[in-house]
C-alpha cells in the first residue's frame, strides 16, 4: 500500500517528536535530582530530627532506585498529575495552568506585534534594496537584537513607566480586569520583545525575498509579462515567507517559557518565573512539572514549524518522507 508522501511525513515526525519528549523527560528528572537539597528536609526544616527526615523521604518514595522514582513520576505526569508543591502545598497541576495562561497571554500579544511588522519591514525593504529604506530596516534591526532584552526592559519602565506614566509598571493586571485592561498591562512587558524580534524577523523577511527576486521562476513569471503585483504576490512572497513562517513557529516555545528575565522585571507570575520560583524554593515536583512543560512547549512549536514548512514546500515533505 502506498502511503500519501505527507502522511509519511507525519508519521517521521511524530515518531521523532516522541523520541525528543521521551529524552527530554529523562533529562529533567535527572537534571533535577542532582540538584542540591533534600525533599525531607526541605518539608520539614533544618532542625528537623534526621530519622523524621528519613521517614517523610520514605513516604514520599523519595528513597527508592531512581529508575522506579523515573517510572513513577513519568507514568503521573503523562495523565496530568504532577504531585504537590513543597513550598505552597497545593497541587502542581493548577499552578502549572495558570503560569502557562500568563505567559501564553505575553506570548500572544507579542506575536500579534511582531509578525506583521518584521515581514512588512523585510519584504519592503527586500523590494526596495540598497535604498534609504533597506539601510534603515538593515541597521535598526541589527541594532535592536544586540541589545539584551533586559536593557531594553529597565530602559521601557523607567521612561513609559516611570517618567512618562503611559503605563504600569507591572504586568500582572487586577483580578476580574477586562481584556483592554489587560492589553495596557501587556503593553510595556511586551515593548522588549517587539524590538528584538521584530529586527530578526525583518533580517529573514529580507533575505528570503531577496532570494525569491532573484529566482529563475520570478524572471521566468516577468518575460510571460505578468503584472508586478501578481508576480510579488503569487510568486515572489509565496516562497519568500517560508523559512520566515518557520521561524516564527519555532521562536513561540521561547516567547512562552523562556522569558525569565522579562516576567521577573514584570512581576508576572508565568512559566520562566515558576521556573525560577521553584528553582530558589528547592520546590523540585514544580521544577519539574515547569521545565517538563517547556520542553514540551519547544518540542510542538519546532514541529509545527516543520509541519507549516512541509505543508507550503511540498519539495521539504518529499525529500524527507
Amino acid at each position: 500500500m502506498t502511503i500519501h508522501p505527507l502522511s509519511r511525513f507525519l508519521l517521521a515526525r511524530t515518531g521523532l517528536l516522541a523520541i525528543t519528549l521521551a529524552l527530554a523527560s529523562v533529562i529533567v528528572f535527572m537534571a533535577c535530582q542532582i540538584l542540591p537539597g533534600n525533599i525531607g528536609r526541605t518539608l520539614l526544616g533544618p532542625l528537623a530530627d534526621a530519622r523524621a527526615v528519613a521517614a517523610i523521604n520514605h513516604q514520599l518514595g523519595t528513597d527508592r532506585p531512581l529508575p522506579v522514582q523515573y517510572w513513577d513520576w513519568l507514568g503521573h505526569a503523562v495523565t496530568g498529575n504532577f504531585g504537590t508543591s513543597l513550598a505552597l502545598r497545593m497541587p502542581v497541576a493548577p499552578l502549572l495552568i495558570d503560569a502557562l495562561k500568563q505567559s501564553a497571554s505575553l506570548a500572544g500579544l507579542a506575536l500579534v506585534l511582531i509578525v506583521p511588522a518584521g515581514i512588512g519591514a523585510g519584504v519592503c525593504a527586500a523590494l526596495r534594496a540598497n535604498s534609504l529604506l533597506d539601510r534603515i530596516v538593515v541597521l535598526g534591526s541589527v541594532s535592536l537584537s544586540i541589545v539584551p532584552e533586559f536593557v531594553t526592559a529597565l530602559a521601557a519602565i523607567m521612561l513609559f513607566g516611570l517618567r512618562l506614566g503611559w503605563f504600569p509598571v507591572e504586568g500582572s493586571p487586577p483580578d476580574g480586569a477586562g481584556f483592554w485592561t489587560r492589553i495596557d498591562y501587556l503593553l510595556l512587558p511586551t515593548l522588549p520583545l517587539v524590538l528584538v524580534y521584530t529586527g530578526y524577523i525583518a533580517r529573514m523577511a529580507r533575505a528570503g525575498t531577496l532570494e525569491a527576486l532573484n529566482s529563475d521562476y520570478t524572471r521566468t513569471a516577468v518575460l510571460k509579462g505578468l503584472r508586478a503585483r501578481r508576480v510579488i504576490v503569487y510568486h515572489v512572497l509565496r516562497n519568500a515567507l517560508i523559512p520566515t513562517i518557520t521561524v516564527i513557529a519555532t521562536q513561540i516555545g521561547y516567547l512562552l517559557g523562556g522569558l525569565v528575565v522579562i516576567e521577573s522585571l514584570f512581576h508576572i507570575q508565568g512559566l520562566g518565573n515558576l521556573i525560577l520560583s521553584a528553582a530558589k524554593a528547592h520546590d523540585f515536583p514544580v521544577l519539574e512539572a515547569a521545565v517538563m512543560t517547556m520542553a514540551v512547549v519547544y518540542a510542538l512549536s519546532a514541529a509545527a514549524g516543520d509541519l507549516l514548512h512541509a505543508l507550503l514546500d511540498p519539495r521539504t515533505r518529499r525529500g524527507i518522507a
